[in-house]
């Protein structure tokens, strides 16, 4: 295969947030000395430098120095992690005046000069590190850091000199209740602290709820920030923690600490699953010319005014994977996309990994009108389609989620994605379905030659009658011989009909000789370890194809002595059909004489006697008739039991959907629902006025199609009493050919699938509306909330808020976002805030466009590209979603958010 493309490297780290791991808590070289009476080797200078070398061995990207009331150290820090890819946040550990810890944390650049005096702004006058208390109280102290751009951390609040140990009653709840308070410092998992302040932690103690908790069971954000005096401390499970930025600083940290249901792994980290990446995006040719779009592996989110490319951006995915749209309206919007934005010649590359089998990284390249190739890690055009390596991915443009929501049908296809199947039964069906189809040809073959031999056999009686009124007149005994010669003669010309089979035989066996014996070449084998005994089998398959190929020899050599041999024979019996002809024509004249024609009863007898074979042939042909109809009966057992088990699967599946949208969605699924294969085979086949009978069969709660076709085989009565037929569409479908009555045996009758979604507020008893009873927006929202379960594949949806209630997605579908993108990619373009604001959206990609989209271009600036911790993806965000700063102040202060 030749190289089209260059190799596929394994790129940089993921554009967007993404998971670093952080210790909050470094403490300088003269900690132990001072603090624990454990003087440490060495000086501050190289201790800071094994402190970061270690954190670079184990994975650990940021430093928090943290000594305490004293800054004296942090140059030292921050010389040691220059060019490492550690990042070193300068701050002090304070005592508040209740005699609280507290970690106070800086941006990156905040010089030592500053933190002194920010120091100094607590009453710590002194620059050596002391146990001083700071004259501010703890909630003080929250508040002066947070205006003086840093952020703050309640240290070990479950021990000795934490919040929840030090303070009490009213005092300590309107600590825990104070707007300042971000993040608290624990152990180990929240599940691990003492029920009582594991209650306060995650918001259920009524006393201590605070009125804007940090997530769903978490009151305000913990992290897991031990003391750290020596290297050798960063391997504590207890001393890092893992947190989520797009841009490391303390607008990063203070985004992970309102958000840390997405933002914040605790010890010990829970990896996340393995799932199908598409990597990045770019374009050579078209609108978005020269665009290369990094990729996150969790949540990325399109914005932009309109035209600026986003369905564009959704639209050359779609093709470089070459889906197709479900709907009508949803593949012309595309087929338009591609023919006026992205035009001919332009080229669209996406790079991919997925997991399995195994990890590997592919690029799909399609060039407008082009089918997409795919090039291997070596650059090298690959065999495999955009489908095998990324088998279950899904494209939704603009209003196609509704589109979807329209068709029973596709929604009963939608639910199959949860269904567990092995590719055996599957397999199976298949095989059912065409040997099936083989039944249904035999038996109409059998059965038309079996009505040509009726027919022909129908005219035996009668020239039997007038066989027998020539042997009344004598002729028998007279044309005895001649008749013989007929016998005689059907005989020999039999035996080439015999003969024929072996020809057959004889012809394919040299059209498999010689063995192919390529696979086991030394070439073929090179690379496996057991290629010598294998190898062996090359001299087995050789002494076979010789073996083979002398025997056809003999066998044609056979097969043409018997041709000749049969030829000898014929020319002797032609010696006596000349004696035995000279004799009948002597015998015809003078029949002649007397009137008697002797020529009409040789034909008679020579008729008759081309008949009796057929009594035999039809004998064997109800033979095979009936064996075919065993065979037939079998599979059609078969058939129903496979239909069966696959119903079964997917109303295993609707229940556990139905169990993982508890309380959103409700989905069953009924066998044979969707009866229209049914009628279209009637429409196509039988014909005539079928509305009635179709709306008869449409009302039946269960259709079985195999006592169906039973019953149009017992006759009009039968379906009359059965089915309710009047008596002429009874007859009109007893009258049918028999072909349709197995044709219907062989069908399947998808289920359908019925969808109910809770159109209740939060908070209020459920009301179960149906799918079909629901608006445009409902109906979508349902229908989302089942693409965005149970997949290990990218999901990409245009503006999935077109067609969506606001409330809807707010409650909804936002949170299953959050759940889910652990585990999966989602690609979303937006106009609604909502969606990369409460999703929490590692990657943000902001759209600008120049010109019309035939003539003009569009692009993704560096900054604006990141998470909504980035300050200037925020701004994109309040200006493109928000309507500007200003606008979304207005509606804060409205609203009094």
């Amino acid at each position: 295969m030749n190289a089209i493309a260059a190799p596929v490297r394994t790129g940089p780290p993921p554009a967007g947030a993404v998971f670093h791991r952080c210790a909050l808590q470094v403490n300088p070289h003269h900690y132990s000395g001072t603090f624990r009476g454990r003087a440490t080797d060495g000086d501050s200078r190289s201790y800071a430098e094994a402190i970061v070398a270690k954190a670079t061995e184990i994975g650990v990207s940021v430093l928090a120095v943290t000594d305490h009331n004293s800054v004296a150290d942090v140059s030292a820090f921050r010389d040691a992690a220059a060019g490492r890819g550690v990042t070193i946040f300068p701050g002090f550990e304070l005592s508040s005046s209740e005699g609280i810890h507290v970690l106070c944390i800086y941006p990156q650049e905040t010089k030592e000069d500053r933190l002194e005096r920010f120091l100094g702004e607590f009453g710590i006058t002194r620059t050596a590190p002391s146990s001083d208390v700071s004259k501010g109280t703890f909630v003080e102290i929250l508040e002066k850091v947070r205006q003086q751009a840093g952020i703050t951390i309640a240290a070990h609040v479950a021990a000795k000199h934490g919040l929840l140990k030090t303070l009490s009653g009213q005092p300590r709840i309107k600590a825990w209740r104070s707007a300042d308070l971000l993040a608290i410092q624990i152990p180990g998992p929240v599940q691990d602290l003492p029920r009582d302040l594991r209650l306060v932690v995650e918001n259920k103690n009524g006393d201590y709820r605070r009125p804007s908790a940090a997530g769903d069971g978490l009151a305000v954000a913990a992290v897991n920030a031990k003391d750290v005096a020596q290297p050798e401390d960063l391997d504590d499970p207890a001393a890092t923690c893992w947190i989520k930025m797009s841009e490391v600083g303390i607008e990063g940290l203070r985004q992970a600490f309102l958000d840390p249901e997405s933002r914040i792994r605790l010890s010990p980290r829970q990896e996340p699953e393995e799932h199908a990446e598409l990597l990045s995006l770019a374009w050579e040719g078209g609108f978005l010319d020269g665009t290369v779009m990094p990729l996150n592996p969790n949540l990325n989110v399109l914005i932009g005014g309109r035209g600026a490319g986003k369905s564009t951006v959704i639209e050359s995915l779609r093709y470089a994977l070459g889906l197709d749209p479900v709907g009508e309206d949803a593949h012309k919007a595309h087929q338009g996309i591609v023919d006026q934005v992205l035009r001919s010649g332009t080229k669209v590359s996406l790079r991919v990994r997925c997991y399995r089998p195994a990890r590997r990284e592919y690029v799909i390249e399609r060039t407008v009108p082009n089918p997409p190739v795919v090039c291997n890690e070596d650059g090298q055009v690959s065999n495999l389609s955009p489908e095998e390596i990324l088998p279950r991915v899904e494209v939704y443009g603009q209003h196609e989620v509704s589109e979807l929501a329209r068709s029973g049908r596709k929604l009963t296809r939608l639910l199959d994605r949860f269904v567990e199947r092995d590719r055996s039964p599957a397999t199976r069906k298949t095989e059912l379905q065409r040997a099936l189809k083989k039944t249904r040809q035999s038996l109409l073959e059998v059965g038309a030659e079996l009505a040509r031999i009726e027919e022909r056999l129908a005219t035996l009686p009668g020239l039997e009658e007038t066989l027998d009124r020539f042997r009344d007149a004598g002729l028998e005994e007279r044309l005895r011989e001649r008749s013989l010669l007929v016998r005689e003669e059907r005989v020999l010309d039999s035996i080439p009909e015999r003969l024929a089979p072996l020809y057959a035989s004889l012809k394919n066996l040299r059209q498999g000789l010689p063995i192919d014996r390529v696979f086991l070449s030394p070439k073929a084998l090179e690379d496996l370890p057991g290629r010598v005994p294998i190898m062996d089998a090359n001299a087995v398959l050789e002494r076979l194809s010789r073996a083979l190929e002398q025997t056809a020899a003999r066998f044609a050599q056979a097969l043409a002595q018997a041709e000749e041999d049969v030829a000898a024979i014929r020319d002797r019996w032609n010696d006596r059909k000349r004696e035995v002809q000279a004799a009948y024509e002597k015998i015809l004249r003078e029949l002649r004489q007397s009137a008697v024609d002797g020529e009409e009863f040789i034909r008679l007898r020579r008729e008759i006697e081309s008949l009796r074979p057929l009594q035999e042939r039809r004998a064997l042909l109800r033979r095979r008739e009936n064996e075919h109809r065993e065979r037939r009966r079998v599979l059609l057992v078969e058939w129903e039991d496979c239909k069966a088990a696959d119903f079964r699967l997917l109303d295993r599946a609707a229940k556990k959907v139905s169990r993982q949208l508890r309380g959103r969605v409700q989905v069953a699924v009924t066998a044979a629902g969707n009866r229209q294969p049914l009628f279209d085979l009637l429409r196509s086949e039988v014909g005539g006025r079928l509305q009635s009978v179709m709306e008869k069969l449409d009302a039946r709660r269960a259709l079985s199609l195999p006592d169906f076709a039973d019953t149009c085989r017992a006759g009009a009565e039968a379906l009359q009493a059965a089915y309710g037929l009047t008596p002429t569409q009874a007859r009109n479908m007893a009258d049918a050919e028999p072909a349709v009555f197995m044709q219907i045996e062989e069908l399947e009758l998808p289920p359908t699938t019925a969808i109910q979604l809770n159109t209740a507020p939060a908070g209020d008893p459920p009301t179960w509306q149906a799918l079909e009873a629901l608006s445009t927006g409902q109906k979508a929202t349902a229908v989302l909330l089942l693409l965005l379960l149970e997949s290990d594949a990218p999901l990409i949806v245009d503006q999935p808020e077109d067609d969506l209630d606001n409330r809807f997605i707010t409650e909804g579908v936002v949170p299953r976002m959050r759940q889910e993108k652990r585990r999966r990619q989602f690609i979303f373009s937006t106009h609604n805030a909502n969606i990369p604001v409460l999703g929490d959206a590692e990657l943000i990609l902001g759209l600008t466009a120049s010109g019309e989209a035939e003539a003009g271009t569009a692009q993704v600036a560096p900054e604006h590209r990141g998470s909504i911790d980035a300050p200037s993806v925020r701004e994109l965000l309040e200006e493109i979603l928000e309507g500007g700063k200003d606008a979304f102040e207005r509606r804060r202060r409205k609203y009094g958010f």
